[in-house]
């Protein structure tokens, strides 16, 4: 008897030690657009499956935000067939969230609430113009200096330099590449540009683009220089560039993204001085931090004629200050309470007030789960943008771009060199 009672524990235990965990968690809106109207109510379906099995009887947490911040509601509720629903509303144009919990499972919907009607969270300082315009006299003043050293391509037909160029504080610092033997005036212009961090430059991500018959710039972020050991990057971003994305964020003279956008001014007088430039068609592209720039250049630059921002950060940055999320890198952090002086400095570098003065054409993609970078924050800064524009709802998507929005890119950016290339 006891032997039997021991077999029936140890197989218990073992089945126990065996048994699956394979959750699978998601939660999604009930319109596969994911846009609703003000007060309209948004219903979210949560679904568990375990080995893609719907799970029965579990119970299920969840959350309803407006993109993050309050007001929020909240509990529990016990599925059925796999599954339960979720209802909540938004009075204003924003998005809501839902994010849903199951042991150490989380998974997240978005719904977007009037998207295009969601407006600046403050206006445009009234120097804005006059600051910069005294910032790009400043770069004016210091000669391009370009230095270029070849750098040995793995593109047939594709010729590469590192390029050093001087700005204000440190250099424009990234690859070049062109097609071998391009003639004068036969090329547009790309500048790509980087996301969050300390790399290179991506000697990769310019020829890609030189293969297609461009003139392809790529700047890492901080004007370091390329090609060095991972350690090399590490040291630097464990040292003096720790935490810049929130250095200096009490005076617009030292936040430190002066330098980085004064630098795209810089890249783009480069390039605009080769013979090889057609003379009309210049592009700037980046994700993230890289689609901050993106709208930045573009609203610093009249020579920008498109841009292409995935995900991008930057965007309405005073968020807080009417009760809304702000965008990455969050100068004044989700939940404290705003101090006066880095208000007032941030709307200086807020992508929101560089979009409205672009005369480009553009492309911009948005998470509707972007945690990062905020929804409501990049559609407040593609309302801003007065041209030509389109945006790709990245509707299960966070902080990324998926092949989807990777794809709208490239091909929009495509069409706007054929389009250009028209005008001739």
């Amino acid at each position: 008897m006891k032997q039997r009672i021991l077999l029936i524990l140890l197989a218990i235990a073992s089945a126990c030690a065996y048994a699956s965990t394979n959750y699978t968690l998601s939660v999604t809106a009930d319109r596969p657009s994911a846009i609703y109207k003000q007060g309209e109510p948004v219903t979210f379906t949560i679904k568990l499956l375990l080995d893609k099995q719907p799970v029965n009887d579990a119970e299920v947490g969840w959350i309803i935000s407006k993109d993050g911040v309050p007001p929020t509601t909240s509990g529990k509720v016990k599925l059925d067939g796999g599954r339960a629903t979720v209802t909540g509303k938004l009075a204003e144009p924003g998005f809501l969230h839902c994010r849903a919990s199951f042991k150490n499972r989380t998974a997240l919907g978005g719904a977007a609430i009037d998207p295009l009607q969601i407006k600046p969270s403050l206006p445009v300082p009234g120097d804005f113009d006059e600051f910069w315009s005294g910032q790009k006299k400043k770069l004016a003043a210091v000669p391009v200096n370009p230095r270029l050293t070849p750098v040995k391509s793995s593109v047939a037909g594709v010729e590469c330099f590192d390029l050093q160029a001087d700005s204000v504080g440190a250099p424009v610092s990234g690859y070049l590449a062109r097609p071998v033997g391009a003639k004068p005036k036969s090329l547009p212009i790309i500048l790509t540009v980087h996301g969050a961090g300390v790399r290179s430059s991506s000697l990769g991500g310019a020829t890609g683009w030189a293969q297609k018959g461009m003139l392809a710039l790529d700047i890492n972020a901080h004007g370091i220089p390329n090609g060095k050991p991972a350690e090399f990057y590490k040291q630097i971003a464990d040292g003096e560039l720790k935490d810049y994305r929130a250095r200096g964020r009490e005076s617009r003279e030292t936040i430190y993204f002066l330098g980085m956008f004064l630098r795209l001014v810089r890249a783009l007088d480069f390039l605009t001085a080769q013979p090889e430039w057609d003379g009309r068609t210049v592009v700037v592209h980046g994700t993230s931090q890289g689609g901050y720039q993106s709208l930045v250049a573009a609203g610093l630059d009249s020579r920008v004629t498109f841009l292409a921002a995935g995900v991008p950060a930057g965007c309405d940055h005073t968020g807080c200050v009417v009760g809304r999320v702000n965008g990455w890198p969050k100068f004044i952090p989700t939940g404290e309470k705003p101090d006066a002086n880095v208000v007032k400095a941030v709307r200086y570098f807020d992508a929101v007030n560089f979009a409205a003065r672009s005369k480009a054409g553009g492309i911009i993609t948005v998470g509707f789960i972007d945690t990062t970078c905020p929804p409501t924050s990049v559609y407040a800064a593609y309302n801003a943008l007065p041209g030509r524009k389109e945006i790709y709802n990245d509707i299960p998507t966070g902080h990324a771009n998926s092949p989807g929005a990777t794809a709208a890119m490239r091909n929009a950016i495509l069409a706007h060199v054929e389009m250009m290339k028209s005008k001739r």
